[in-house]
């Protein structure tokens, strides 16, 4: 059984637990106010704002050394809504990645909403969960406990996808910030 460890409490650590619990795997939760403490999962997920990423990847380097750190972060300029402040080359994933060279990094669950998650439905379709990463393995097993919890996953390829992840991810949280969508609504595959 997988078990997770979720830097985070708010609506998307709350519902990505909800979908892996489903599925049977455990989670523990750390919040900003928890300092120094135990990383025991075997997948880590940073469901935490961008600019946090920095200050993880500081203070718990080591304790993620050998660990699936899974990145959902959507690294968006929210003052102004209308770039990403990464470089057009990179990606907050693969910054993640150099930060954190001893672990294995993938990038997930940032073009979903908390409620599509909590929903399991996009409209009348299952959620998809994109998936991007280097290790085979570690995508497997995500997606493993993803699909085990009620949700599609789809392998969408190497980390150099997360680019286009955080496009997507640009583009659905700007529709629904510009009140063009809902909160609710949001982007899934339909196969």
């Amino acid at each position: 059984m997988t078990t997770f460890t979720i830097f985070g409490n708010g609506a998307m650590a709350t519902a990505i637990a909800s979908v892996v619990t489903g599925g049977g795997a455990t989670v523990e939760h750390i919040g900003s106010n928890d300092k120094d403490a135990a990383v025991n999962g075997d997948i880590v997920v940073l469901a935490v704002p961008y600019p946090a990423l920095e200050q993880i990847t500081a203070q718990y380097a080591e304790k993620l050394a050998g660990k699936v750190v899974l990145d959902i972060t959507n690294p968006l300029n929210f003052e102004t809504f209308d770039s990403l402040v990464v470089p057009s080359d990179s990606s907050a994933a693969a910054e993640l990645a150099d930060a954190l060279p001893s672990s294995t990094v993938l990038k997930a669950f940032n073009t979903n909403f908390a409620a599509t998650l909590s929903s399991q439905t996009v409209g009348d379709n299952r959620t998809s969960v994109l998936i991007a990463g280097d290790d085979d393995a570690a995508k497997q097993n995500l997606a493993s406990a993803v699909q085990a919890g009620g949700v599609d996953a789809v392998d969408v390829g190497s980390l150099k996808r997360a680019r286009e992840l955080e496009a997507i991810g640009f583009l659905q949280l700007t529709l629904a910030a510009g009140e063009k969508t809902q909160w609710t609504t949001g982007f899934t595959l339909v196969r």
